[in-house]
């Protein structure tokens, strides 16, 4: 592990832009961009919270800061930056009458003040101290994809017609996509619902969606997504749910559900397709928190041999799981960076991780004198 950033305060995304440039959040209302050995903080949102970060020191863990799980979350570089040079943040704000909302808002950066350039792309959502969601990521086919938390709503997930526990996908102005799909009763931004805490995105080589998502007392999932598609939650979530569904139920299984217990908290992830790590190659890598470790996930269609399992290694084939993909887990670094929050591929295949070690939840002497950190992950000897 090469650290490229040290001392920052509970980063929570990083997105590469087409150039190289790295833009990473950090909860406490900033955002920076890492470019050439260089950083510099390139605005803070106007009515963005500051969510507090604990010292850079190991000491006690407690359950929250001040913003507990909201602030500065998501960012996106447009996919044509530099020549496009407008960037995408998720944030939680403060509104007049003093309420906590969640926004998806625009900024130019060639502007002198890129803050005052801002312009709403999805309007407020709710916010709450836990479930805000939070990922932002441009789609195969340039459209812009939100994941959005229940905000401690729960019923609102299983609402089409609601934004909170949902899946967005709208264009770069924040309109429906124009092929989104058409649910009785649903927003037109909503690809699919049913959620409970949606933070990693990615795309398969064949541009199938698939999302990471966090559960209740373990029973963390990845789900494949399909247009409209129901995913369960808050009716649905463990193994004797999934099983008892009807054959005309509208649920969607899960690829990925860990179990009562068990739990990996999923955040940030990457489908990889790099060589810098060549054994990770075309695999989901994901961020755990509180398991304080990386996550690899192959994804084996009906017909592929699976991967060894090895020592640790976990295969999701119960029969009351998506049977699109059999995904078998390998943890790694397991409490050597902590909290990590989010992996990212560079241009040429690099892979970057944030850690979110100073949140006041991590253990196992976290955070070191330095953190948070931003780190380059390079192959073993």
């Amino acid at each position: 592990m090469t650290v490229l950033v040290e001392n920052l305060e509970v980063p929570w995304d990083v997105s590469v832009a087409g150039n190289g440039d790295l833009f990473v959040t950090e909860r406490v209302g900033r955002v920076s961009r890492f470019s050439d050995g260089d950083r510099d903080t390139v605005f803070a949102p106007a009515d963005a919270i500051d969510a507090g970060s604990v010292d850079s020191e190991p000491q006690e863990m407690q359950w929250w800061v001040d913003g507990g799980e909201g602030g500065t979350l998501g960012v996106a570089a447009h996919p044509d930056y530099p020549d496009v040079s407008v960037l995408y943040v998720y944030y939680t704000a403060t509104v007049d009458d003093g309420e906590r909302v969640n926004r998806v808002s625009r900024f130019d950066l060639s502007a002198d003040d890129p803050a005052a350039t801002e312009r709403v792309v999805v309007e407020d959502m709710p916010a709450n101290s836990y479930h805000n969601g939070g990922r932002l990521a441009f789609g195969p086919r340039g459209y812009l994809w939100v994941t959005t938390g229940d905000a401690g709503e729960d019923a609102l997930s299983a609402d089409p017609g609601a934004l909170p526990g949902s899946v967005l996908r709208v264009t770069a102005n924040g309109e429906p996509a124009p092929d989104n799909p058409a649910v009785e009763g649903g927003d037109p931004r909503v690809y699919s619902y049913g959620h409970r805490n949606p933070q990693g995105l990615v795309w398969l080589p064949d541009g199938t969606p698939v999302v990471n998502e966090h559960g209740p007392s373990g029973r963390d999932e990845v789900n494949r997504l399909v247009p409209g598609g129901n995913y369960g939650w808050p009716d649905v979530r463990t193994a004797e749910e999934y099983g008892a569904l009807a054959e005309d139920s509208d649920v969607r299984r899960p690829l990925v559900n860990t179990g009562g217990g068990t739990t990996w908290a999923p955040t940030g992830s990457l489908f990889y397709t790099g060589d810098a790590m060549p054994s990770w190659s075309n695999r989901m890598v994901i961020g755990g928190l509180r398991s304080q470790q990386l996550i690899v996930v192959t994804l084996s269609p009906p017909e592929a041999d699976r991967p060894p399992l090895g020592e640790d290694g976990r295969r999701f084939d119960a029969d009351w799981l998506d049977d699109g993909y059999t995904a078998t887990a390998h943890p790694m670094l397991t409490d050597e960076l902590g909290r990590v929050r989010h992996v990212e591929q560079g241009v040429d295949g690099e892979l970057y991780a944030i850690t979110s070690n100073r949140d006041g939840r991590s253990s196992e002497a976290f955070p070191k004198e330095n953190h948070d950190v931003l780190v380059r992950l390079d192959p073993g000897e």
